[in-house]
Order: C-alpha cells, then sequence, then structure tokens
C-alpha cells in the first residue's frame, strides 16, 4: 500500500508543476501568476477540488507521443466564493502554451455540464496560445463543444470570461459568448487574427496591445467589461461581482444582512441638478445619492460613456442601474450605448435581477455616420430588450426625456411598472427650440424681430411641455417626486413588486434585431 500512495503523491507533485519550474518562472517573470495561483486567489481558502489532473493527450504526431504532462495544459474543478459554489477551469501557459487539445477541451466541455446540472456560475481563466496545431481539426472540434454549451448555458448559469494572456484566433469566441469578461492590462490580449496576420493581409503595422489589448477593447470595442492593472486585481474584482449574482437562473442574488447609506446623502441629491436644463451634470452622483453605500459596480466603465449600466444594492438587495449620462454627448443615444445598454438589461432580466432606469436622454444620436451604420436596428436592440424583460422596472426622469428615446428609455407604454420623474423633468418629442422652429415657423419668418420671436415661442413650448405635469396627467408618470424622495420610494416599490409575475407569449425565442 506505501507504494502505491507514494505513488499517488508523486503523480500529483508531477500534475501541479504543469510545464516544470523553469517554466513557471518565466510566467512570473512575464507578471503572471500560473494557473493554480490564480485559482487559490479567486476562491475561498482550501475550498477547491480538482477534476481531471491526471488527464493526459492522446496524440502522437509531431513529436507529441514523446511529450506528456498531467492534467494536459488546463486546470478544472470546484469550490465556492464567500461560500457559493462556483465551477471553474484555468488554463496552464506553462504546458504547451496552454493550447487547446481535445482532452483539454473535454475537461473544460465536462466542467461546464457540472455547472449546468448543478446550477452554479461557471468561471473561465484563458491564457492560451489557441488551437494546438498538431492536433489539426480535433482541437477545433473541440472549441466548438465549448462554444455549443456556452450557448446553452447562456441565460441559464452566470458565465464569466477572465482573460489572463493571450486568447486569439477561434479562442476569442467562447468569452465572446459570455456574459462578462474580465481583462488585465499589458498581459492579456484578444484578437481573432494577430498582428502578423493583419500585417500581410492589410498591411497594417500594429503591436498586440493596441490590435486587442484591455484599454483597446475597454475603450473602441466593448468587448471587456472590467479591466485590472494586475492578476491580483482582476481576481478580487471577480470575487465581488459574484456576490452580485444569483446562482442560476431560478434564483435571486443574495441579499446581505448588513447594509449602510448616508443621511447626508439626502441633501447632497437635492442641487445635483443643474438649473439651466443645458448644463450638464455626471449621473453617478445621482445614482450615488439613491443607493447603498459603495455598493455600485459599473459595467463598461469606458465604453459608450453616454449610458452608465452597473449593479447596485437598495437595502442589500442586487439591481441592476442603466442611466443616460449627460456628462457625456449630453446623454444621446447611440449605437454604442444601446448595445451597452440592451446587453446589460437581458443579462439582468435573465437572472431575476431588477432594474432601475434614470433617464436624462435628448434623443438619438444623429448624423449620417449613425444611420448609415444602422442606429435604428442597434436602438430597437434596447427598446427590444427592455420590453421583452420581465423583472421589476423603475424608471426615473430626473431631466429630459425626448423623442423615441423617451419610449426606448423603460417608459410605461413598453411595460415598466413604476414610472416617476422629479419636478425637474422635461417630457416631450424634442426640446423647445426645435418644436418651437416647426410649430412656430411662419410667425417666427414673419415678425419683424424673428430672433426675438423664436424666444417667445420657445419660452412658451417650455410653459407647456418642460415639466412632468402633462405626462402626469395622462399617467405615463406615475408620481412626481422631489430628488431627496427617491431612495425611500424606490425601496417601497421595489418591495411592491417582490411577487411580480409575468410571463412573454408562448414561443421559441424572438427575434431580436440583431
Amino acid at each position: 500500500m506505501k507504494e502505491k500512495r507514494d505513488e499517488l503523491i508523486q503523480r500529483r507533485k508531477d500534475s501541479v508543476l504543469g510545464g516544470g519550474e523553469a517554466r513557471i518562472e518565466k510566467q512570473h517573470k512575464g507578471g503572471k501568476l500560473t494557473a493554480r495561483e490564480r485559482i487559490t486567489l479567486l476562491l475561498d481558502e482550501n475550498s477547491f477540488q480538482e477534476t481531471g489532473m491526471f488527464v493526459e493527450h492522446r496524440s502522437t504526431y509531431f513529436g507529441l507521443d514523446k511529450v506528456h504532462y498531467p492534467g494536459d495544459g488546463v486546470v478544472t474543478g470546484f469550490g465556492t466564493i464567500h461560500g457559493r459554489l462556483v465551477y471553474v477551469f484555468s488554463q496552464d501557459f506553462t504546458v504547451l502554451g496552454g493550447s487547446l487539445s481535445e482532452t483539454h477541451a473535454d475537461k473544460i466541455c465536462k466542467l461546464m455540464d457540472l455547472a449546468m446540472k448543478n446550477g452554479a456560475p461557471l468561471i473561465g481563466l484563458n491564457d492560451s496560445g489557441g488551437a494546438r496545431i498538431q492536433e489539426g481539426v480535433v482541437s477545433l472540434a473541440g472549441y466548438a463543444d465549448i462554444f455549443f454549451r456556452n450557448t446553452r448555458a447562456s441565460g441559464v448559469i452566470p458565465q464569466i470570461s477572465v482573460i489572463m494572456g493571450p486568447c486569439a484566433g477561434g479562442a476569442v469566441y467562447s468569452p465572446a459568448l459570455t456574459d462578462f469578461v474580465f481583462m488585465v492590462e499589458e498581459t492579456s490580449y484578444m484578437f481573432v487574427t494577430g498582428p502578423n496576420v493583419v500585417k500581410t493581409v492589410t498591411h497594417e503595422e500594429v503591436s498586440s496591445e493596441d490590435l486587442g489589448g484591455a484599454k483597446t477593447h475597454a475603450e473602441k470595442s466593448g468587448v471587456n467589461h472590467f479591466t485590472a492593472s494586475n492578476d491580483v486585481e482582476c481576481l478580487k474584482k471577480v470575487r465581488d461581482l459574484v456576490t452580485y449574482m444569483p446562482q442560476n437562473a431560478r434564483e435571486l442574488a443574495p441579499q446581505p444582512s448588513i447594509f449602510e447609506f448616508s443621511e447626508n446623502k439626502f441633501e447632497t441629491i437635492k442641487n445635483i441638478i443643474p438649473d439651466n436644463a443645458n448644463v450638464p451634470y455626471d449621473i453617478r452622483k445621482v445614482v450615488d445619492c439613491v443607493i447603498d453605500d459603495d455598493s455600485f459596480r459599473e459595467v463598461q466603465e469606458d465604453f459608450a460613456k453616454s449610458i452608465v449600466v452597473g449593479f447596485a444594492r437598495l437595502e442589500g438587495r442586487t439591481i441592476g442601474i442603466v442611466a443616460n449620462q449627460p456628462a457625456s454627448m449630453a446623454g444621446v443615444l447611440d449605437i454604442d450605448s444601446s448595445r451597452k445598454g440592451a446587453r446589460f438589461v437581458r443579462f439582468c432580466d435573465a437572472f431575476n435581477i431588477p432594474l432601475l432606469v434614470f433617464e436624462d436622454v435628448p434623443g438619438f444620436l444623429p448624423g449620417t455616420d449613425q444611420e448609415w451604420r444602422g442606429i435604428i436596428t442597434h436602438g430597437a436592440k434596447l427598446l427590444y430588450a427592455f420590453s421583452e424583460a420581465t423583472v421589476p422596472r423603475i424608471t426615473v426622469i430626473t431631466r429630459k426625456a425626448c423623442g423615441g428615446a423617451f419610449d426606448v428609455m423603460n417608459s410605461k407604454n413598453i411595460g415598466a411598472d413604476l414610472n416617476y420623474a422629479w419636478p425637474t423633468a422635461e417630457i416631450a418629442v424634442m426640446g423647445a427650440k426645435g418644436a418651437a422652429e416647426i410649430i412656430f415657423k411662419r410667425e417666427i419668418s414673419e415678425a419683424s424681430d424673428p430672433a426675438a420671436k423664436l424666444l417667445e415661442k420657445e419660452a412658451e413650448y417650455a410653459e407647456k411641455f418642460a415639466n412632468p405635469y402633462r405626462a402626469a396627467e395622462r399617467g405615463f408618470v406615475d408620481d412626481v417626486i422631489l430628488p431627496e424622495e427617491t431612495r425611500p420610494r424606490l425601496i417601497a416599490a421595489f418591495k411592491s413588486l417582490e411577487n411580480k409575475n409575468e410571463s412573454l407569449p408562448w414561443k421559441k425565442h424572438g427575434n431580436i434585431p440583431l
């Protein structure tokens, strides 16, 4: 028995070493943790239970018959984060560059199947050179097996992808199919084709960082939802985000029993909206004055800045925030902000997270660029997402609510449960100046002083519509409230909606305007 025990212990040691001490040291010199170190930091202490430790590849081509590593370049298993079950895989770059083989993919697929069966989040720590070239089509099929499971798991369990090294070629589509992507500055990158291929095909010279680094995908493409400066910070952010999510689509997000709220915020919120309706302000200040202290976790902070989305807590309960940002492009809806908002709304609806919308939107962004690139279709995505959502939905109109954007931003007519407006709200087809120019065009043109006449008619239109009361009279707004009343009213409103029971008409699936 002793010999068999010793053999098992040695095999475990060999597997833990991955590609060996030299490659581990190289990983550390590159500013990266190893696959196992990452799992240790991500999960609760001593909670990790590994699966597939002794799996090895089966290929015999191009010298692979002489190279064998226990685990085959990926560490898989389950553990807990803050006491809650999660499944995790971590690719090991020290083993053949973390390349994906048939057995490597099989380990990940088995883990995904377990996560689905047991209704727990799946977290993938990606650090791989891509498909194992020596295995040819077998490795490509392995990716397809993973993509298929990502798609089937979508909306069933939360899926998080953490890019902690290279992620190129077909490998990028698994993270793209998951709910949230984390990236690490300077050490992680994603692209379908690398700099060398780009140079060959398009003659562009670009670095890996500029082509597909964390900053690029955070600011330009929106592929990256959260950015961290190093592996440790990144994994801490993942642990934190998981606390806002339920285990699966049949459960609710955990509700911490302790929360804090600074009473001075009741005074602060009174003075956030400027007296001049054309002066910008930061909608995050409004959000902060309503939610529990330090509970806002913004998603895609550096992308499509005219809309702000993220998770927060209200008396300990998770809610999803969608808010127009007047401090960026006056808060207009454009292609990117519509896509960003729609994606977030659909995640919240899939996982039973109530939605709170702060509306201050002058309309959709005009121009040939937006029209030619499909603002109609992309704007419809946000409209579709809100209309489809069955979770509790509340809107607070802080200032402007103009044109079709008023409808899109969770209006009552697309299914919002409760809509409130502040006294500063302006709800109309368009701004007072534009409306006056159209309605009173003849009077203005025939006036002895057209400029003065325009100002007069602008003021007349504003008096009639630059307020929330017309909408309240027609029931499009449920109540006009003071800013300092917002938090208590929202708390009461969401409590009243706790047992909301709404279902969509039977269908195989809708046809969202992709």
